[in-house]
């Protein structure tokens, strides 16, 4: 997934708005952050463009840190509560889709749309 694609499945998401809040911050300029309801639901480096972070249960991150490489320290965010994932790794677009929409529905005030069984096996 690119950049375009990925900004474009994040407004496809309903209420979603973009905004790039930290642009007084050295180093952080190009941070692009989504939103829904007012709170951050992803969070991208678009200079970089090497990392997304989410909103994750805490309940599945250390299913998905010991299933995928590519799940790492979040940016920016509570580790407890937040989420990176490392382009380019083992974690695949549509894992990715479900991790971003899980985020967004966590934010938004229903609970998370991810389970183990996304996975697979």
């Amino acid at each position: 997934m690119n950049i375009e694609e990925f900004r474009d499945y994040c407004l496809s998401l309903p209420g979603t708005v973009e905004k790039l809040p930290f642009r007084k911050f050295k180093g952080a300029e190009s941070v692009l952050v989504f939103y829904v309801r007012g709170k951050m639901y992803c969070l991208i480096d678009i200079d970089r463009f090497d990392r997304c972070t989410l909103k994750c249960q805490p309940e599945y991150m250390g299913e998905l840190k010991a299933r995928y490489e590519g799940i790492i320290a979040p940016y920016n965010g509570n580790p407890k509560y937040w989420i990176g994932i490392a382009f380019g790794s083992d974690v695949d677009d549509e894992l990715i889709r479900k991790l971003i929409e899980n985020s967004y529905s966590i934010v938004k005030g229903g609970g998370g749309t991810f389970t183990l069984g996304c996975l697979g096996e």
